[in-house]
């Protein structure tokens, strides 16, 4: 899996890479378990494809992980743009370089007591 972490985090932004690394585990491996460990379950991922707002549960989510990482998942890129704290929220800006597609992921995040989960995902893909 390629990482790239981009500005130096302080020690509670670093707290947030937790799940956003189970998020990208959850890629590079096809692994809803890692996806389950990374989100809230009350969480929703949100887009606009082709002009049709969509949103999925956690549970609509993760019936797209098979287990069976994508043949180019060695030339993937995955990378944390910015992450931002205050108190208990935190939003985090990622690049998704997956093949023909670069995919732009808006998460909100929330310090509970099992840790930072990802509350939500908003998110827009785009031909590389």
């Amino acid at each position: 899996m390629n990482t790239i972490f981009r500005p130096p985090f302080s020690e509670e932004q670093a707290a947030v890479l937790d799940p956003i690394n189970q998020y990208f585990a959850g890629h590079a491996n096809d692994d809803a378990a890692h996806m389950r460990a990374a989100f809230l379950p009350s969480a929703h991922i949100e887009s606009v494809r082709e002009g049709v707002f969509t949103s999925w549960p956690l549970d609509v989510y993760c019936e797209r992980f098979k287990g069976a990482p994508a043949a180019d998942e060695a030339e993937r890129e995955r990378i944390v743009d910015w992450i931002d704290v205050q108190g208990s929220a935190a939003c985090a800006r990622i690049t998704l370089v997956h093949g023909a597609t670069t995919f732009t992921d808006y998460f909100v995040l929330l310090k509970t007591d099992a840790g930072w989960r990802i509350a939500n995902k908003a998110f827009h893909g785009e031909a590389s």
